[in-house]
C-alpha cells in the first residue's frame, strides 16, 4: 500500500535498503510531534498570490466617501435592517446613539438566538462600555468614521480578551485567549462595538457546532452553510450592523449566498490574521459580511494593512468611490459557466442582463481548465490537518460533534497519508494556476461569475484573488405556504489581485440598480 501511495515499486534489497532510513525518518518525526506546536505557529514557507517581478500597487487612497442623510425609520425593527452607510448618519448626527443601537441589537440577539443558534458568547459588558466611549466621543463633535458607534459581531475564530475563542468545536470551548486578534483592535480603533462572538461549524467548516446548528432566517428548516454561518445568518436577520467572517475554500460566499448578504472576500494578505484560528495558512482570508457592497467596503478600509505580526500581508490603496463610473470598466463574465446548463441560469443570465443595461460590455473570458485543481487542494488538508496535528494525535477529535467521512476528524487523520513529495508537486501546481490566471487577469478589471459554477471559485480561493458575492434574486421554496420564506440566490464579481475596490464598486452598482439586498427575511415569524 505505502509503495502504491508513493508511486513506486520496490525490490526485496531496496526495501530492505530503506528501512533503516525510514525507522531513522519517524524518531524525527516523533521529536517534531514532542513540541506540540501551537496553532498560531506558522511554516517557515510562505504562500505570496503575486507573481514574480509583481508588486502590490502604490499609494495611500483609501475610501472616498460620506454619510448621505437619511431619517431614523418610525419603527426599531426597520433600523436594525439599515445599512452601516445609513447608521453612521444617523449616529454622527445623533438622531441615534450608539447605546440604543446596542441595547436594538443585543435584544434582537436574545430575541432571536433560540431559533437561529448564531451566537457563541455575547459580549455585552464590552459593547455597552465601547458604546458608551462612543457615544461619549459623538457627543463632542469627535466622529471617528463610518463605523463609529456600530454594533458588529465577530466569528468566533477571533480572539478577545477576556472571552472565550472556542472556534466552534467542544475540544476548544473553554478556551480564552488573552490578546486581541488584529481585526479586533482595528474596529476598536474605528470606532466599532463588538456585541457578540457568532458561530463557525467547528474549527470552520459547516454551520454545525458545539451549541447546535445556526440556521438560515429565511428558512428555519435549513442550516446558514459555513463556516461563517453566525455572521451569515445574524446579519441577514439584523441582529448585528456587519460582520467579519473568514473564508479558506466559500466560508463567505456560501453563507453569503444562503442568508442573502453580502460577503467581501479580500485579496489574499490585505487583511491580517494574527489572532485568528489558523485553518491553511497559504488559503485563510479575513473579510466583511454585511447588508450591502458599500458596507462591506467601509468596513474592509477600517481592517485592511500591512501587520508585522502576519508575515504574508502587505500594504496596497483602497481608491473606492460610488463617484467613478463602472461602465469604463473592463468586466469579463465566465462564458463557458454562464452558458452551461446549471440551475439558476435564468437568474443568472438576468444578472448579465442588468449590467448592460448600466451600460457595461461584457468581455467573454475563460478561466484555466488544464490543470488537476481538486489535486491542488491537497493543500487545504494538509494545512489544516498540520494545523490540527496535536489535536489528531491525542485523540481531542473524538470530542467534535460531526465525526465520520466529510468531517475534520476524518480529514485529519486521511491527511496524515499525503506524500510530503506529492504535497509539494500540488503547490508546484498552484504556481502554475497562478501564472495562467495572472495572464488572465490582464484582460479584465473585473469579472462575474456564478458563485459555485465553473471551478471558480477553488481556483480563486488557491490564487488569492479577491470577491465580492452579492444577492440577485430568490428561489421559491416547494413545501412553504409563507411566501416570505424563500431562498436566496447570488452572484460572484472577482477581479485581479489587490483589485478590491474595483470589485467592491461594480457589485456596488449592481446593488444600485436592483434590490435583493434590502428584503428582510421572516426568521421564525
Amino acid at each position: 500500500c505505502a509503495e502504491e501511495i508513493a508511486g513506486i515499486t520496490l525490490t526485496e534489497e531496496q526495501r530492505t535498503e530503506l528501512v533503516e532510513d525510514l525507522e531513522q525518518h519517524l524518531e524525527n518525526y516523533i521529536s517534531v510531534r514532542e513540541l506540540a506546536l501551537p496553532n498560531d505557529v506558522p511554516p517557515a514557507l510562505m504562500f505570496d498570490p503575486r507573481m514574480s517581478g509583481t508588486r502590490p500597487p502604490s499609494g495611500v487612497q483609501g475610501v472616498r466617501w460620506e454619510p448621505v442623510p437619511v431619517d431614523r425609520p418610525s419603527s426599531d425593527e426597520d433600523m436594525a435592517y439599515m445599512q452601516v452607510a445609513e447608521l453612521a448618519h444617523l449616529l454622527k448626527s445623533r438622531a441615534v446613539t450608539s447605546t440604543e443601537l446596542t441595547e436594538l441589537y443585543i435584544g434582537r440577539l436574545k430575541q432571536h438566538d433560540d431559533v437561529l443558534q448564531a451566537v457563541i458568547t455575547l459580549t455585552e459588558d464590552l459593547a455597552y462600555e465601547q458604546a458608551a466611549r462612543a457615544d461619549v466621543e459623538l457627543d463632542a463633535g469627535v466622529w471617528r468614521g463610518p463605523l463609529h458607534g456600530i454594533p458588529w459581531g465577530a466569528k468566533d475564530l477571533l480572539s478577545v480578551r477576556g472571552y472565550p475563542t472556542t472556534w466552534g468545536a467542544a475540544p476548544y470551548k473553554d478556551q480564552v485567549i488573552d490578546e486581541n486578534a488584529a481585526v479586533v483592535d482595528r474596529l476598536e480603533s474605528a470606532g466599532a462595538v463588538l456585541i457578540a462572538k457568532l458561530s463557525l461549524g467547528a474549527l470552520a467548516w459547516g454551520d454545525v457546532w458545539f451549541g447546535g446548528k445556526t440556521k438560515n432566517p429565511w428558512n428555519i428548516e435549513q442550516g446558514s452553510s459555513g463556516s461563517s454561518a453566525g455572521p451569515g445568518s445574524a446579519v441577514a436577520a439584523g441582529l448585528v450592523g456587519f460582520a467579519i467572517g473568514s473564508e479558506t475554500l466559500g466560508s463567505i460566499v456560501s453563507p453569503s449566498t444562503r442568508n442573502g448578504v453580502t460577503g467581501h472576500r479580500p485579496t489574499y494578505g490585505l487583511v491580517s490574521r494574527h489572532g485568528a484560528m489558523t485553518l491553511s495558512w497559504s488559503m485563510d482570508k479575513l473579510g466583511p459580511m454585511a447588508r450591502s457592497a458599500l458596507d462591506c467596503a467601509l468596513v474592509f478600509e477600517a481592517i485592511r494593512g500591512a501587520d508585522a505580526r502576519d508575515g504574508v500581508t502587505v500594504d496596497a490603496p483602497f481608491p473606492f468611490s460610488l463617484e467613478r463610473d463602472v461602465s469604463a470598466l473592463r468586466v469579463g463574465y465566465v462564458q463557458e459557466a454562464f452558458e452551461s446548463d446549471y440551475p439558476g441560469k435564468a437568474r443568472d443570465s438576468a444578472t448579465l442582463d442588468v449590467l448592460r443595461n448600466m451600460g457595461i460590455e461584457l468581455i467573454p473570458i475563460e478561466l484555466p481548465d488544464d490543470l488537476p485543481v481538486d489535486a491542488m487542494l491537497t493543500t487545504l488538508g494538509v494545512e489544516a490537518a498540520t494545523a490540527f496535528d496535536t489535536l489528531t494525535l491525542s485523540n481531542g477529535v473524538d470530542q467534535m460533534v460531526r465525526q465520520g467521512e466529510g468531517t475534520w476528524p476524518h480529514e485529519f487523520r486521511v491527511n496524515r497519508f499525503v506524500p510530503a513529495v506529492e504535497f509539494l508537486q500540488a503547490s508546484r501546481c498552484r504556481w502554475l494556476l497562478m501564472q495562467r490566471m495572472n495572464t488572465v487577469m490582464q484582460q479584465v478589471d473585473v469579472f462575474v461569475s456564478p458563485s459555485f459554477g465553473g471551478r471558480t471559485l477553488a481556483i480563486t480561493n488557491l490564487t488569492g484573488h479577491p470577491s465580492v458575492t452579492v444577492p440577485n434574486g430568490f428561489d421559491a421554496l416547494e413545501s412553504d405556504t409563507d411566501p416570505r420564506r424563500r431562498q436566496p440566490r447570488s452572484i460572484t464579481v472577482a477581479g485581479p489581485l489587490y483589485a478590491d475596490a474595483d470589485v467592491l464598486r461594480l457589485a456596488s452598482a449592481f446593488q444600485s440598480a436592483t434590490n435583493f439586498h434590502l428584503l428582510q427575511p421572516p426568521i421564525n415569524g
